[in-house]
């Protein structure tokens, strides 16, 4: 990889390690305000368009002490980090918080931090999960509205038409070239690790949108210059983990094992970049249609919609990507995920997909047993392809 691009993306990784401090210096230069979301679907063009930095609240990868008196012990990793980075006193940067998606762990999450930061806003917009009825679109409109009235008076300023599509111009063009560089990587021709892409999503859930695009048009010219044919290894998609990303040690002990990350379903990867906002229109009911558009690009388990399934999609991204191999990433006590990955594996069995359950945690996994399991899913692989006839399709 060039050494500019090598620089630029070990530039992002220190700023999606430590998100609280890019916001900090972010909010000294600019004197503005900083605003926290949770995942999933928080539509973050209102937040910049109110002239605020948005951010995504991430899971530090500390261990956790001072919150666990905070959250019971058999809720997920991210919530009980939730807290205990509130205990700890690093979420102060933010001004605000604001989440549209409500499992029952999150909601304890947010007591928790609404807990050791009396007086910052903590803002509930339930975004209707029940996709397809006749109601949902005009009352996902009302309730980008009613976030919108929020944030106006958190920022103290209007948000205008005007403000809202240049954002949405600006969120559009950065999504489209991580697009752009999923894509490179996925046919083979940018030398990424998954690691390394999964610092430049999770650094663009963090940095000045703007400053983002620009590293990231860097690194995609360069890219593009000097793609090249990539190196023959097990083709893996990756799917699950909602709401953290999964740790950097786990996505390089995958590659190290022999395969190759392809395509993802991940939060803090292709899920999060799927959709855009319609650039044309009302802005404010694009951003409502968004919210039901992503969950066709890429459906979610915490949605409902009679004629959308995950278990489609993956299927038909494992033709579309040639991966030979999914692992799935769980984190521990996350129950949509829990709930649907029966269906995921009955897909996959059927049509005789390799696949791999891996539960993470907060705390971590040994990674010599991680190994092994993957090094054995690709034993399995490797044995498939050798009972293909030869000339037969693989």
């Amino acid at each position: 990889m060039l050494e500019r691009t090598t620089e630029a993306i070990a530039g992002l990784e220190a700023i999606a390690d430590d998100p609280q401090g890019y916001a900090q210096r972010w909010k000294d230069e600019h004197d503005r305000k900083v605003i926290g979301s949770f995942p999933m679907n928080f539509p973050a063009e209102l937040v910049h368009a109110a002239g605020m930095l948005p951010v995504v609240v991430q899971e530090s990868r500390e261990a956790i002490t001072e919150g666990r008196n905070l959250m019971f012990e058999f809720y997920c990793g991210y919530t009980r980090s939730l807290a205990d980075q509130a205990a700890k006193g690093q979420l102060d940067v933010f001004d605000g918080f604001l989440f549209v998606d409500h499992c029952i762990q999150l909601l304890g999450a947010a007591d928790g931090v609404r807990s050791r930061l009396d007086g910052r806003p903590m803002l509930y917009a339930q975004l209707v999960p029940s996709m397809d009825e006749p109601w949902t679109g005009e009352q996902v409109r009302e309730q980008v509205g009613d976030m919108r009235e929020q944030l106006e008076a958190i920022a103290g300023r209007p948000i205008a038409d005007d403000d809202l599509a240049a954002s949405i111009a600006l969120f559009n063009r950065n999504r489209a070239l991580l697009r752009e560089i999923h894509a490179l990587r996925r046919g083979g021709r940018a030398p990424l690790t998954a690691s390394q892409m999964q610092a430049l999503v999770k650094s663009s859930m963090v940095m000045d949108k703007a400053r983002h695009t620009e590293v990231l048009e860097a690194i995609r010219d360069d890219l593009v210059d000097a793609a090249g044919a990539a190196p023959e290894r097990i083709r893996v998609h990756l799917s699950g983990h909602f709401c953290q990303a999964p740790q950097p040690a786990l996505l390089d002990a995958i590659e190290e094992c022999g395969a190759v990350v392809v395509d993802d379903d991940l939060y803090h990867g292709f899920r999060y970049i799927s959709t855009d906002v319609a650039a044309e229109g009302d802005p404010f009911a694009a951003l409502a249609a968004w919210y039901q558009d992503r969950n066709v690009t890429v459906p979610c388990p915490t949605r409902v919609q009679r004629d959308v399934d995950w278990d489609d999609y993956l299927v038909d991204a494992l033709a579309a990507s040639g991966a030979e191999a999914v692992i799935v990433l769980m984190a521990k006590f996350c129950e949509p995920h829990m709930l649907y990955y029966p269906e995921l594996r009955k897909a996959l069995d059927a049509r005789a997909v390799p696949h791999l359950l891996v539960e993470t945690e907060h705390e971590g996994l040994p990674l010599e047993a991680f190994r092994t399991r993957v090094e054995t899913l690709l034993e399995r692989v490797r044995r498939d392809r050798d009972l293909v006839p030869a000339g037969a399709p693989a």
